[in-house]
């Protein structure tokens, strides 16, 4: 079991950065892959970017964020991230992480979610 708890949303104007952070609870957290995913109100929830485990060697990220957001995990703090740059008002969503065994561009690849945290980007 992997409990997941995001933080680092907030209000930000266009072109603005935001770093959210996923803290997980337990000794594994280095053999999960890890999400991040955005669901915009009256939007279904939509893949955004995800990191293999252990080194995170392996990334894949939508192609509306490409070039401008970045995950990245640290294994001795059991924490993803996600740099988001260059904010766009369509950017606007709850972000939620995720933990699966394999690296997934799918909500239906992951098995653990935290709550999500808001990004609220203004024009």
């Amino acid at each position: 079991q992997v409990q997941l708890v995001e933080s680092g949303g907030g209000l930000v104007q266009a072109g603005g950065s935001l770093r959210l952070s996923c803290a997980a609870s337990g000794r594994t957290f280095s053999t999960y892959a890890m999400g991040w995913f955005r669901q915009a109100p009256g939007k279904e929830r939509e893949f955004v970017a995800t990191i293999s485990s252990w080194s995170g060697g392996i990334t894949y990220y939508a192609e509306s964020v490409k070039g401008r957001f970045t995950i990245s995990r640290d294994n001795a703090k059991n924490t993803v991230y996600l740099q988001m740059n260059s904010l766009k008002p369509e950017d606007t969503a709850v972000y939620y992480c995720a933990a699966g065994l394999v690296v997934a561009r799918t909500a239906g690849g992951m098995d653990y979610w935290g709550k999500g945290t808001l990004v609220t980007v203004s024009s």
